[in-house]
């Protein structure tokens, strides 16, 4: 008699769909995610998973990471995945042209029992294969000053002094 198979995973982006249907393809390389959100997203669930190959290709060129040794890189963005918990991510706003994208996210995370999560803008640009994160003003949920829900992207702005 064979083992039953274990239910399908829940995507670890947060978007109600399993892992497999969502951000898997992305992180195994089968695909590019099609616009700047569904980048976020994969990103967010590739810190969680310690998907760190997925991180570094999907940085922007410009980024400041990819000057960084790759190997100490590597051990950085896996090493997240054993200390910090990715418990929620909720997209507040997005914009996109052909481009470039943005997209203002509140990630929860914690580590080590303490809660670390932040509202991020996050700035995307699209090379020959698919969108990168180029960068982002990121903003502790502590130092706000007000709750993320419905919160733009032209009011983080204002409250993050950009």
């Amino acid at each position: 008699m064979s083992k039953p198979k274990p239910p399908p995973r829940v995507c670890p982006c947060h978007s109600g769909r399993t892992y497999d249907g969502c951000c898997a393809p992305y992180h195994h390389g089968l695909g590019e995610a099609p616009d700047p959100v569904a980048l976020m997203r994969s990103r967010y669930a590739a810190f969680a998973l310690g998907e760190a190959d997925y991180l570094v290709r999907t940085l922007d060129a410009s980024h400041p990471d990819r000057a960084l040794p790759r190997a100490d890189l590597m051990r950085s963005l896996r090493g997240a995945r054993d200390r910090l918990r990715y418990p929620s991510l909720a997209i507040l706003d997005s914009r996109q042209t052909a481009e470039a994208g943005e997209v203002l996210f509140c990630a929860g995370v914690v580590e080590r029992g303490k809660d670390q999560s932040f509202v991020e803008l996050s700035d995307f640009t699209r090379d020959g294969a698919g969108w990168r994160y180029a960068s982002g003003i990121l903003v502790p949920l502590t130092e706000l000053g007000r709750p993320a829900e419905g919160l733009t992207i032209d009011a983080f702005l204002a409250l993050a002094g950009g």
